[in-house]
C-alpha cells in the first residue's frame, strides 16, 4: 500500500467509476483498476461493488476511505509545513469561490494579490459552495472565498468585506418602487431566484422570509446574467449582488436597480481554510490584500472592523 493507491481509492469512493476516477488521477483506467484490484488483494476485503454503471464503496470500504481521506489530508499538511519553511509565499495557492462572486470581484481580487505575491502561483476554481467546502475539506483546495458564517469548528476564516444587494426591477415596473426601499416593500412580490446549490438563493430565500415575498414558481435560474435578463424580459423581479451591478459589468436598458434603504440586505464574504494548513500567515496576509480590493471596488460601507474579522 502507498500514497498512490490511496489517492486512486479516494478517486474512485468520489466518481464512483473506474473510467472518471482514472482520468481525474492521470492514469489509465486498467492502472487505476489493477491497483484497486491489489490493494482489495493485500487488504483481503472487498472495496466496492461493481455494478454495470460504476461502483459503490462496500461498508469496509467506506471507513477505509474515510481514513485515506486522513492520511492523504496530513501528507498535505506536512507539505504545506516544509513549503512554508522553505517560502511561505511561494509555490501554488488553490483558491475557489462560488459563481455568483467570482466573476465580479475576481477580476479586481488577482491583480492585487499578484502585486503582494509575486513569487505565488494562484490556482482558481469555481464551484458552487457546497462543492468548495468538499474540496476543501479533502485537500484539494487551500482556501477558498465563501459567504459567513461558516462551521468553525472544522475552519478557520478571516471575514473581508459586506456586499449589499439591490433589487432589479422591469423598466415598464419601476415606478411601482419609488424611493429607497424598505424589505416590506417586497411583502407579497414575487422575486426570481436561482437554482438550488447558490449559497446566494439561501440568501435571498431568507431575506424573502423577512419581507413577506415568495419566489416566483415555474422558474429557477441557472446564473445572474439569467436572472438579470428574464428581469429585463419583464418576468419578475431579483435581488442581485452589488459588484454584479458595477462596471465592466454592462448596464441594461430594460432594467432598472433600485437600492434599499441603510442598513440594505447584504452578505458577508469571508476567506476560509483548513485549521491544520501550516500557512496561516499567507492566508491572513492574502486576506488583508483580498478585502482591501473590495473595499476599493465597493466604498468604506463594505470594510469590515478589525474585531468583526475573527
Amino acid at each position: 500500500m502507498n500514497l498512490r493507491d490511496l489517492k486512486y481509492l479516494v478517486a474512485l469512493a468520489d466518481h464512483k467509476h473506474f473510467g472518471r476516477a482514472a482520468e481525474a488521477s492521470f492514469a489509465s483506467q486498467p492502472t487505476l483498476s489493477t491497483q484497486i484490484k491489489k490493494l482489495e488483494d493485500e487488504l483481503d476485503v472487498q472495496l466496492f461493488e461493481r455494478q454495470s454503471r460504476g461502483v459503490l464503496p462496500t461498508r469496509a470500504g467506506a471507513d477505509i476511505v474515510q481514513r485515506a481521506r486522513l492520511i492523504l489530508r496530513e501528507v498535505e499538511a506536512i507539505k504545506d509545513i516544509a513549503r512554508s519553511a522553505r517560502d511561505p509565499e511561494a509555490g501554488a495557492l488553490r483558491m475557489g469561490v462560488f459563481p455568483t462572486l467570482g466573476p465580479y470581484f475576481l477580476p479586481h481580487a488577482v491583480p492585487a494579490l499578484r502585486a503582494r505575491f509575486p513569487r505565488l502561483e494562484l490556482l482558481l476554481i469555481e464551484e458552487k459552495t457546497e462543492a468548495l467546502y468538499q474540496r476543501l475539506d479533502r485537500g484539494e483546495l487551500d482556501c477558498a472565498l465563501l459567504a459567513l458564517p461558516i462551521d468553525e469548528d472544522a475552519f478557520a476564516h478571516v471575514a473581508l468585506f459586506v456586499e449589499a444587494f439591490v433589487l432589479a426591477v422591469p423598466r415598464e415596473r419601476a415606478s411601482e418602487y419609488s424611493g429607497p426601499l424598505r424589505l416590506n416593500d417586497l411583502r407579497h412580490r414575487q422575486v426570481l431566484l436561482l437554482e438550488e446549490g447558490h449559497c446566494m438563493r439561501d440568501q435571498a430565500l431568507s431575506l424573502c422570509e423577512l419581507s413577506g415575498a415568495v419566489e416566483k414558481s415555474g422558474f429557477r435560474a441557472t446564473s445572474l446574467e439569467t436572472l438579470r435578463q428574464m428581469v429585463a424580459a419583464n418576468v419578475g423581479v431579483t435581488l442581485l449582488p452589488q459588484m454584479s451591478v458595477l462596471p465592466p459589468v454592462a448596464p441594461n436598458d430594460h432594467l432598472v436597480l433600485k437600492p434599499f434603504v441603510d442598513p440594505p440586505p447584504s452578505r458577508r464574504i469571508g476567506l476560509v481554510w483548513r485549521k491544520s494548513d501550516a500557512r496561516e500567515r499567507l492566508m491572513r496576509d492574502a486576506a488583508a490584500e483580498l478585502a482591501h480590493a473590495a473595499v476599493e471596488l465597493l466604498g468604506p460601507a463594505a470594510a469590515i472592523s478589525e474585531s468583526d474579522k475573527r
